[in-house]
């Protein structure tokens, strides 16, 4: 992933996957509790930092309502458990992830100085087991940093490194580790790297709790996997194709902790003389659809997915509202999806139709070089 925003690279998610919850809730809390989102930008690309918005409880309309630049490059965040602490990563080549308190939730302030990664240019990250695992691109790494019972970071206890390389001379000329998540069971994290055209399995509850390499999975060779979600019931995962624009559907065994690849679906019109790259994918909470957005076509697609998760459709597209979607969340209620879009500097927002899994546009927000939104 390169830092600078007009370069292609990155890429949601709290703990990894964009998923709702089961019911819709009355107005903009669930389970009692008020939303808000986290958009994190790229600095040097004009980027704001970190912005809080309040969430309407009704529409999903977005009132940003304070920016903090307390981290550089802050391109992808997440929340701890009962949102207590948010993390980011500031990406750069001297990658590092930053804590930050959420005692006041519209203020973000820092628990302590960034802490390296010893991997460069982290794109992503995700919790596990006591741990915060970065995606480091540039150096091709997956790092475990412990955290503390207050939500600081300690130092690296473990770096993770890819080999490997890829077709493509110009993006896979080694590993490129893009995006690191947890499966539902709690036992695995599965590590995906552009460079090699595979997944990388972690195993998290090995002795010390460190986590270690368990098995690569490969995929299409020059097909560029970025990101990944886990269908709602942890059977299967769809993998993000940056390079081939497809979406690749795996079987997951979480008692083995084996990932095999049983399909692959485009997720752009075949007829789109647009090159686009897909960057994030947000899937419902019952899984009968799944949202992909997609960079150069500038659009969300929508796949319908039938009974066992194995067929993703691509049911249409929409516009994005903007340029260069760079990430994706869904609503708890599942009644909005949001886009940070990196090109166009914006956050929009759509109407989830809850029996199609269509989007119909609401609004927008300013958000320069936006990268990711969490809502929290």
């Amino acid at each position: 992933m390169e830092t600078v925003p007009d370069q292609r690279g990155h890429g949601p998610g709290q703990t990894g996957q964009r998923t709702g919850t089961e019911e819709a809730a009355e107005g903009g809390t669930v389970g009692g509790t008020q939303h808000r989102a986290y958009i994190g930008s790229f600095s040097a690309g004009g980027g704001l930092g970190i912005t809080v918005a309040d969430v309407d409880p009704d529409t999903g309309a977005l009132t940003a309502v304070h920016s903090t630049d307390a981290v550089e490059n802050p391109s992808y965040l997440a929340l701890a458990p009962g949102g207590r602490a948010l993390y980011a990563v500031s990406q750069n080549d001297d990658g590092a992830a930053v804590a930050l308190s959420l005692a006041d939730p519209a203020r973000p302030e820092p628990l302590g100085p960034p802490v390296p990664v010893a991997g460069a240019a982290p794109t992503h990250l995700t919790l596990a087991l006591g741990h915060l695992l970065t995606a480091n691109y540039r150096s091709g790494s997956v790092t475990a940093l412990p955290i503390a019972g207050d939500g600081r970071l300690g130092d690296p206890v473990s770096v993770l490194q890819h080999e490997g390389s890829g077709p493509e001379p110009d993006r896979q000329q080694g590993p490129h580790a893009h995006g690191v998540h947890p499966d539902p069971s709690g036992r695995w994290a599965l590590g995906v790297d552009l460079g090699t055209d595979s997944v990388w399995v972690y195993a998290l509850d090995a002795p010390g709790g460190r986590p270690v390499v368990h098995h690569e999975t490969r995929l299409w060779a020059g097909s560029g996997p970025r990101h990944l979600v886990f269908h709602p019931r942890g059977h299967r995962a769809y993998i993000v194709n940056e390079l081939d624009s497809t979406l690749t559907t795996c079987r997951w065994d979480a008692e083995t902790g084996e990932l095999a690849p049983i399909g692959t679906t485009p997720v752009a019109p075949q007829d789109s003389e647009s090159v686009n790259f897909p960057s994030e994918a947000a899937i419902a909470a019952d899984g009968r659809f799944l949202w992909v957005a997609n960079r150069g076509h500038d659009s969300i697609a929508t796949l319908a997915l039938d009974a066992t998760g194995d067929t993703p459709a691509l049911v249409t597209t929409v516009d994005c509202g903007g340029r260069r979607p760079w990430d994706l969340a869904l609503h708890p209620s599942g009644r909005h999806l949001y886009a940070a879009n990196e090109g166009s500097g914006d956050v929009t927002w759509f109407d989830v139709d809850p029996t199609t899994g269509e989007l119909t546009r609401g609004g927008a927000i300013p958000a320069p070089s936006a990268s990711c939104v969490i809502l929290g």
